[in-house]
């Protein structure tokens, strides 16, 4: 049978229990095969049942002292209940001088402590006996995860200054540098929120009128890399200038704010060219040369676009894109049938053709085509081009050259812009 002979309020710090006569010390600490929580337990005696009840600090430096031998017992394995035991007289029994002394020689988690209060300067200077003076039985998680992203930082060489840890906490960054960003003002200490602030009006100020489009290419929602790119060097670039005392974190941090809103807001927007837009709004259904289009990809699958529908075609192309790109499908085609003219884009190669009809195929005759090939620059050079072909056809393209009809050149072409 097992009796609760001791334990304090905040449940996981270790339980004195009394089974079969025998006093144990009970703790809960990693999980097994099926995630369940782990329960270990060894022997003490009365003498350690005594500084357990009057000592907080004893009770928690030991239990920082055991939960590395937890670990070691991995999902499966048992508590080396002989290395514990051996812990409790040096621990719980020794002056505070051989305590510091014993702690130098072994493992400790030194989350546990701080969780609970300790003192980290002394805990720095190995006396963590005195660290433990204003332990509290009330655990602070978070302030024990802030300690570990310091030291993480430090061990990178990167040190906080008030403002940097500010600019981090408005962030949500503190703790988790590839958590996305938003804005948390009252995580601030008030004093410095007014820094904070300028320091955000300078990147406002850096990219605006800067956008983030989507690349359809890696999915429905995903932004282009290169105006990330862009926002992020423009945004670091006036920051690093105007607060030259900032750290590299918190000047990141900065630029992931403003490149995470500038792609949150084109997530749920339609990727269309801003004049094509604008005729659609204005009622002259988009496109306005095009009464039809369709679309295909690499495997075959077709898509109409009707003049008089809700979208814009170059809209309802991307969204077409966005669904159905992956590695096996690349290549993508815009068919005016009546025009007999068309765009092929070849998404792995950066690269489209444009595609005129010069002859229709007459009985056993095949139709005679013209076929020139182009280099587009990322996803933006796409968007022109799509854009230019489905307001004027082939025709509008000229100015987006230079075009080559001749395959081995243009592969030469490919191949100087590539190594570039």
């Amino acid at each position: 049978m097992r009796d609760v002979v001791f334990t304090r309020q905040s449940g996981w710090i270790p339980s004195v229990i009394r089974e079969d006569g025998e006093l144990g010390l009970m703790l809960g600490a990693g999980a097994d095969a099926n995630h369940e929580p782990r329960t270990f337990t060894f022997s003490i005696s009365e003498a350690h049942l005594a500084v357990i009840r009057k000592d907080l600090a004893r009770h928690l430096l030991l239990w920082s002292a055991v939960l590395p031998l937890c670990d070691a017992a991995g999902t499966r394995g048992g508590l080396d209940a002989d290395a514990a035991v051996a812990l409790l007289d040096p621990i719980l029994l020794a002056a505070p001088a051989d305590v510091d002394a014993f702690f130098r020689r072994i493992r400790w988690d030194r989350s546990r402590l701080i969780a609970h209060g300790a003192d980290i300067g002394l805990l720095e200077r190995g006396q963590v006996c005195a660290a433990m003076r204003a332990a509290t039985e009330t655990s602070n998680e978070k302030r024990a995860q802030e300690d570990h992203a310091d030291r993480r930082r430090a061990e990178r060489g990167s040190v906080l200054g008030a403002l940097d840890a500010a600019l981090l906490r408005y962030t949500g960054q503190y703790l988790h540098g590839a958590t996305v960003p938003k804005r948390m003002p009252d995580a601030v200490d008030p004093a410095l929120l007014p820094a904070v602030r300028r320091v955000i009006a300078t990147a406002e100020q850096a990219c605006a009128g800067m956008r983030i489009g989507r690349d359809p290419r890696r999915g429905k929602r995903a932004t282009d890399r290169r105006d990330w790119d862009r926002m992020e060097s423009t945004v670091e670039a006036a920051v690093r200038r105007a607060h030259p005392e900032l750290v590299d974190d918190a000047v990141r941090t900065v630029s992931f704010l403003m490149c995470s809103e500038a792609a949150g807001r084109s997530k749920n927007a339609l990727v269309e060219d801003d004049e094509d837009a604008a005729d659609h709004r204005a009622g002259f259904g988009g496109s306005a040369r095009k009464p039809a289009l369709s679309f295909t990809d690499d495997k075959g699958v077709e898509k109409k676009w009707l003049r008089d529908g809700p979208c814009t075609a170059a809209a309802e192309f991307w969204e077409f894109v966005g669904d159905r790109c992956a590695a096996d499908n690349e290549v993508f085609t815009i068919e005016d049938e009546e025009m007999g003219e068309g765009i092929q884009l070849h998404f792995y190669a950066d690269s489209i053709a444009r595609i005129t009809t010069l002859r229709e195929g007459v009985g056993m005759s095949d139709p005679e085509y013209r076929v020139e090939y182009g280099l587009v620059d990322g996803i933006a050079g796409y968007r022109k081009l799509v854009s230019a072909f489905v307001r004027g056809g082939c025709a509008a393209l000229e100015q987006h050259g230079p075009w080559i009809s001749d395959v081995a050149e243009f592969e030469r072409a490919r191949r100087r812009r590539d190594a570039r």
